[in-house]
């Protein structure tokens, strides 16, 4: 239980913006014992929702002290429900309770706060992500407020190398434009589970660095796909640069990752004949580039992925503080394994994704987690990372 006057109130940037940025500064990120990690809003507490169509930050104090945050947005997407093609859903995320004030119940009056807002503005289901082993969450969403366990997405990270990397000379990668990137996205990729309705939006924001494709050369010639003609063989995804917005700190880490770190750089200075690759320096703030929106078709495609994988690697290399290279997966698709590089000790191969219905559909939302995906992948909105 809370002890003294809890108050629930819209963040203002005047009052709140020093003691949140504060609080985000002393609340890890994941449930890790070993490595835990640490955001950077840059002035911007906002900064994960401001894109967002419609957002929302509710600040939880006690007297003059800020003990916990919660944002939230809503959009229009996919879901996979018979009815209705399209829904208005409401993201939670950004959930921060101070340390000392923790088991105190007050995440739960932030997320019922929030889910009134939701409600007030007709969304049909809120949902949220968290790690699959993060006790406290899942005992929050799950058992207290009844939300249903989802999908089970793969997060993979890998570390970007200062050297590029040599692509195959039989891959050709081009840039799309915009238009043809959106037209592509909604002939392809509408029945994902979670598409976005404004997807012309995210492709068209400052952060979104372009979308891409991969074929084996000379098998495509101008307007890409715009004749309904493809590759016997392609793949497609966008880059949005996250370290725009935040940059993250790593918290703590084993000791052996500490030693084989420093050696590694060590080695890369004194003998970089060697061409070993050094582990870049995560515990300064860092800058990451986010890959969504991956599309793939043909037999040879999974290699093609790989290929634009090391594409983006490229452009990383060119980003001072760009240091890993993130993406998402649906959990049963094998590109996590074989075709998408990451790094195991950084990367989240479960990440618990939980939903509920805002208007009474109990029968539906409990079918949701029973029925495979509508597709082989869903799609990540980069402005929710």
């Amino acid at each position: 239980m809370v002890y003294g006057e809890l108050k629930i109130r819209s963040y203002d940037v005047q009052t709140h913006r020093a003691r949140v940025e504060d609080l985000e500064r002393r609340c890890e990120v994941g449930p890790s014992k070993r490595v835990v990690l640490f955001t950077d809003t840059m002035g911007d507490p906002i900064c994960r929702i401001r894109n967002s169509p419609v957002y929302k930050m509710l600040i939880a104090e006690l007297g003059s002290e800020v003990v916990g945050v919660i944002q939230g947005s809503i959009k229009l997407a996919t879901v996979h429900k018979p009815q209705k093609n399209l829904a208005r859903l409401g993201y939670v995320l950004g959930l921060r309770i101070a340390p000392l004030h923790r088991r105190k119940g007050i995440g739960l009056e932030l997320v019922l706060e929030l889910e009134k807002w939701f409600i007030a503005n007709d969304v049909d289901y809120s949902y949220m992500a968290t790690e699959k082993d993060n006790e406290a969450s899942v005992n929050l969403f799950v058992k207290k407020l009844g939300y249903a366990k989802f999908r089970t997405p793969a997060i993979l990270v890998n570390p970007v190398d200062r050297r590029a990397l040599r692509l195959s000379p039989k891959t050709e990668v081009a840039k799309l434009k915009i238009e043809e990137a959106e037209f592509l996205y909604r002939k392809l990729m509408t029945s994902t589970e979670f598409f976005p309705d404004d997807i012309g939006s995210i492709l068209r924001n400052r952060l979104s660095l372009g979308t891409w494709v991969a074929y084996q050369r000379g098998e495509s010639g101008d307007g890409f796909g715009s004749d309904g003609k493809f590759p016997s063989s392609w793949a497609m995804l966008s880059v949005w640069n996250s370290g725009e917005l935040f940059k993250l700190r790593l918290g703590k880490a084993p000791l052996s990752c500490l030693i084989f770190t420093k050696i590694s750089r060590l080695i890369d200075k004194i003998f970089p004949c060697f061409k070993l690759s050094a582990i870049p320096d995560f515990f300064s703030p860092f800058g990451f580039y986010f890959m969504y929106g991956l599309h793939l078709e043909g037999p040879s495609s999974g290699k093609l992925v790989g290929d634009l994988c090391q594409f983006v690697h490229n452009m990383a290399t060119k980003t001072r503080d760009c240091k890993v290279i993130v993406t998402e997966v649906g959990g049963k698709e094998m590109l996590r394994l074989h075709n998408i590089p990451y790094w195991k000790s950084l990367s989240c191969p479960e990440d618990l994704w939980c939903i509920k219905a805002m208007k009474n559909e109990e029968n539906t939302i409990l079918q949701l987690p029973k029925t495979p995906p509508t597709t082989t992948s869903l799609f990540v909105d980069p402005r929710e990372v």
